[in-house]
C-alpha cells in the first residue's frame, strides 16, 4: 500500500507515549481508530478519528484490551493494527493472526509476554543467556541460588524494572523469599557481568530492515535503575557481528514476522547473553532517540510496516548522537527543582522536564517510575554528546529533604556493574528540512508533534529570527506536558 492509498490504522493504546503514533499515521493520509481506556478516552479524541472504549487497564488484564480489539476489528476492518505497549500486544496478534494483518506474529506476542517462555525458547535456539530456575516457590529455590549467587529474581511479565531485584548471598535470598512468597511465578537467574545494551530492529517479514544499538547505564544492584541512554555506540568489529547475529537468532526464536523489537542484553566475557525481548515500543524516548539519530521518524516506519506501506531508503549511518538522562533523587519532600532554564538553553538538549514539583513527595528508587525528571540530547559527535550529558547530570537536580544537597544518591554506572491540543495538520519535518541548525530544530520538529497550528506558526516564526530557546518553550514538549500522566514516563511539569 502507498501512503497516498486511504487506509485506517487500529491504534491499540495511546495515552501521552503513543501520540507520535496517531500524528504519524494521520500525517500519511490514514485514519487512526484508538482503542483505548475509558479514562483516557476523552484526552485522545481530538487526535483519532474516532475511539473503542476499553475496560483494559495499562500494563494489566490483556484480556480485556484483546476483548476490545476483536471486537472493533470485526466491526470494521483496518488495514493495520498496532499494540503500543506491554499490556496491548497480545490482543493485537491475535487479530493481525486471525484476520491476516501485518504483524510480530502471535507466538513472537505471546513470548514476549513471558520471560519464562523466553528463557526456554532461547535455551533450545543455544542463544546466550544466564542459568535460570522458574519457580513458584522461591524459597524452594534456596539451593540452586546458594550455588549462583548473586543471582537476580524477577517476575515474568513486567517493565521498567518493576519487581527485579538482586540477591547477594544467603541471609538477602531468604529474606527475599519471604517477602515474595505470595507472588508466584518468579524466575532466579544467575547475576551476570558486562556492558547492558539495547537493540532496536524494524522487522518486515523476519528481514531486518534497520536496527539500532542503545548503550545503557543503570543505578546498579539491587534495581537496576535504567538512568542513561546512548545511541550508535562504538563497537569493535568483532562484537558488532555478535549482536548482529544474536538479533537474528532472537528473532528466528520468537517467530518474529513484522514490526519493531526491543532486545536487551549484556556483552559477558563469553559474548552476549539475553536478558529480555519486546516486541513493542521501547520506553525512555528511545523512538525519539532513533529519529534523532538516523534523521527519520521511527514512529512513521512502524506506522508503515503496521499498515503494509512502501518503506523509505534505509538509513546508512547516524547523522548525529542522541541520549536520554534520567533524574535520580533522594527520597523525601521535594524542597526544589533546580537548572531546567539553564539545561533547556544548552544548543544539545532537545527537551528536559521534572515530573515533580516542590511538595511533592519522592519515593524510594526501585523502578523508573520513581525518576523525577528527564533531558534528551541529540548532539554532532559522540564528544559533544558526552559534554552536554555531563552538564545535564550536574545542573539537573531534585533537591529534597532526606538530600538537600541535590546530589544524585545513586549515581549513574556502566550497567556491567555488580489537557490536550487540536491535532495538528502540518508536516512536523519541515522544521528539519528547513534548518541549517539541526539539532535545534529537531526540538521544533519533536515538540511539533502535539502542537496546534497556532503554536507550531509562533514556533517556527522565532526559530527562522534565531531565538531557539524561545521557539522551544512555544511547543508542547517532546510527548506530553498538557494533563496530568500516564503510562511511560509519566506526567511532565516545565519550570522553565
Amino acid at each position: 500500500m502507498s501512503a497516498q492509498d486511504q487506509g485506517e490504522l487500529l491504534l491499540v493504546g495511546v495515552g501521552f507515549m503513543g501520540r507520535p503514533y496517531a500524528a504519524a499515521a494521520r500525517r500519511l493520509g490514514l485514519r487512526v481508530r484508538a482503542v483505548e481506556t475509558q479514562h483516557w478516552t476523552g484526552a485522545i479524541a481530538h487526535l483519532v478519528d474516532s475511539v473503542e472504549p476499553s475496560l483494559g487497564q495499562y500494563g494489566s488484564l490483556d484480556e480485556l484490551w484483546a476483548e476490545t480489539v476483536h471486537a472493533a476489528v470485526v466491526k470494521s476492518r483496518p488495514t493495520g493494527i498496532f499494540g503500543f505497549t506491554e499490556s496491548h500486544v497480545l490482543g493485537a496478534a491475535l487479530a493481525q493472526d486471525h484476520f491476516g494483518l501485518p504483524g510480530p506474529s502471535l507466538q513472537a506476542a505471546v513470548i514476549s509476554r513471558n520471560k519464562a517462555l523466553q528463557r526456554g525458547r532461547f535455551a533450545a535456539h543455544g542463544i546466550g543467556q544466564p542459568a535460570y530456575r522458574l519457580t513458584d516457590d522461591l524459597a524452594s529455590t534456596a539451593e540452586w541460588a546458594a550455588t549462583h549467587f548473586p543471582v537476580v529474581v524477577k517476575p515474568l511479565s513486567s517493565a521498567g524494572s518493576v519487581g527485579v531485584e538482586l540477591v547477594a548471598d544467603a541471609d538477602a535470598f531468604e529474606a527475599a523469599a519471604h517477602r515474595r512468597a505470595a507472588e508466584g511465578a518468579l524466575l532466579v537467574e544467575k547475576a551476570l557481568d558486562g556492558p547492558e545494551y539495547s537493540w532496536e530492529a524494524l522487522v518486515r517479514d523476519g528481514e531486518v530492515w534497520f536496527a539500532n544499538l542503545t548503550a545503557k547505564e543503570t543505578t546498579g544492584p539491587p534495581h537496576f535503575v535504567e538512568v542513561t541512554h546512548r545511541t550508535a555506540p562504538h563497537l569493535p568489529d568483532r562484537d558488532a557481528r555478535l549482536v548482529a547475529e544474536l538479533g537474528r537468532s532472537v528473532l528466528t526464536a520468537i517467530g518474529m514476522r513484522t514490526g519493531i523489537v526491543h532486545l536487551e542484553f549484556r556483552l559477558t566475557d563469553t559474548g552476549p547473553a539475553v536478558m529480555e525481548v519486546a516486541v513493542r515500543t521501547p520506553g525512555d524516548f528511545l523512538m525519539e532517540l532513533c529519529s534523532l539519530t538516523y534523521d527519520t521518524d521511527w514512529f512513521e516506519l512502524v506506522v508503515r510496516l503496521a499498515t503494509g506501506m512502501d518503506l523509505p531508503p534505509a538509513p546508512e549511518s547516524p547523522t548525529r548522537y542522541a541520549a536520554s538522562h534520567f533524574v535520580i533523587s533522594d527520597p523525601g519532600k521535594v524542597i526544589s527543582t533546580d537548572g531546567l532554564p539553564e539545561v533547556l538553553a544548552h544548543p544539545a538538549v532537545v527537551d528536559a522536564a521534572f515530573k515533580i514539583t516542590p511538595g511533592d513527595t519522592v519515593a524510594p528508587t526501585s523502578s523508573s517510575l520513581q525518576r523525577t525528571g528527564h533531558a534528551i540530547i541529540a548532539a554532532d559527535t559522540p564528544e559533544e554528546r558526552e559534554e552536554a550529558l555531563a552538564f545535564v547530570r550536574e545542573t539537573l537536580k531534585v533537591r529534597t529533604e532526606a538530600g538537600a544537597g541535590g546530589a544524585e544518591p545513586s549515581p549513574a554506572t556502566p550497567s556491567g556493574s555488580s489537557a490536550a491540543a487540536a491535532r495538528p495538520s502540518f508536516d512536523p519535518g519541515e522544521v528539519r528540512r528547513g534548518s541549517g541548525r539541526r539539532g535545534q530544530a529537531d526540538a521544533l520538529a519533536i515538540g511539533g508533534c502535539l502542537a496546534t497550528r497556532e503554536e507550531f506558526s509562533a514556533a517556527r516564526t522565532a526559530a527562522e529570527s534565531g531565538t531557539w530557546t524561545a521557539a522551544r518553550r512555544l511547543l508542547p514538549r517532546t510527548l506530553a506536558d498538557r494533563g496530568p500522566g500516564g503510562e511511560g514516563n509519566g506526567p511532565v511539569v516545565r519550570h522553565g
